[in-house]
């Protein structure tokens, strides 16, 4: 398959706007869902949501979404169909200007980091097909259906505002169990969902990439990459300790360092990025497992390698006790994880 186009990141945890969380909000409210009960734990504050030009990290955003989950299980397609062009501000405006669907796709890769996924989105073509591909990586699982499933309605909605007309789906496919009713699936893909799949995609008849956009603007498009530019850097140029943190790790060879180390390398204290990363809504530990489990899943997909080398490269004692994570990290064991891989 060749990759349309490099997403910006392959990680969620980005800055965001405000727009998602007080969609969702909005969502829950309409089915009856107190506000404090969605915001437990998220820490928004009534300023942040009552400036439509608030900043907040993705953790607000995933403690919301869990809140949700929780108390509205199986809504993640109906919450993904409120997921227009236009929630997504001036890189919406940039999707609904651009002169073809692949355009707009190019686009939607390249400032990855100023939409609302969870979900590590990519596309490619495989012959006359468009795969779109989400990767949940290391999201907590209880909320991984439910974002598959918003992510994927989102996207398949605004690509259907952007042509004026139906998206010519071949074929869903999502990881979990199928839920009772199927209806709202149907609805919004065109195709019933193959569930408890391997993967989680959409395929497409890759003739839509070169459909042309009604609103097509060279001129607008220009000035919304433009903007679109400016945020991107200035958000990347202000990581949080998370990134950092996030970022010294995937530097790292075996994953030896302690939390002392890399608080030393980042000039703060040990106790000092504890807090900050308790601020954050997230810990050493957790930001060490993401990255572990990115690199153990991209050194088993390259075939090749045994569980225990594998156990070796990403630092563990043990093949048993890189077992037990994969296990905690992917619901399946190293070995069949590879295996599934090699045949695709």
């Amino acid at each position: 398959m060749r990759t349309l186009a490099e997403p910006a990141t392959r990680h969620w945890d980005f800055p965001r706007g405000i727009a998602s969380v007080a969609l969702l909000l909005r969502f829950g409210a309409e089915h009856g869902l107190p506000r404090p009960a969605l915001l437990d734990g998220s820490d928004l504050t009534p300023e942040q949501l009552a400036d439509p030009a608030a900043e907040i990290n993705a953790r607000q955003e995933l403690a919301v979404v869990r809140n949700l989950a929780t108390l509205l299980p199986n809504a993640g397609i109906a919450a993904g169909r409120r997921y227009h062009a236009t929630t997504f501000g001036v890189l919406g405006h940039a999707f609904l200007s651009a002169a073809t669907v692949q355009d707009a796709i190019d686009v939607a890769l390249r400032y990855l980091d100023l939409s609302f996924t969870f979900t590590a989105p990519t596309a490619a073509l495989d012959g006359d097909l468009l795969v779109i591909s989400l990767d949940p990586g290391a999201l907590p699982g209880e909320v991984v259906p439910f974002l598959v499933e918003r992510d994927l309605a989102a996207i398949h909605t605004v690509i259907g505002e952007l042509v004026s007309g139906a998206v010519p789906v071949l074929s869903v496919d999502v990881t979990h169990p199928a839920p009772a009713d199927v209806r709202a699936h149907e609805e919004v893909f065109g195709v019933r969902p193959r569930f408890s799949a391997r993967r989680n995609q959409s395929v497409v008849d890759a003739s839509l990439l070169a459909r042309a956009l009604p609103l097509a603007s060279p001129e607008a498009t220009a000035l919304c990459e433009r903007q679109c530019q400016d945020i991107a850097e200035r958000r990347r140029r202000k990581p949080g300790v998370a990134d950092e943190v996030r970022r010294l790790l995937e530097r790292s060879v075996r994953f030896e360092e302690t939390m002392p180390v890399v608080a030393r390398a980042l000039g703060l204290s040990s106790r000092t990025l504890r807090r900050r990363l308790s601020e954050s809504g997230t810990s050493y530990q957790a930001l060490l497992d993401e990255v572990r489990s990115e690199r153990a899943a991209v050194i088993l997909a390259g075939g090749g390698v045994s569980v225990e080398q594998a156990a070796v490269e990403l630092g563990f004692a043990e093949a048993a006790s890189f077992i037990h994570a994969f296990r905690r990290w992917y619901g399946t064991t190293p070995s069949s994880f590879a295996r599934s891989r090699a045949t695709h």
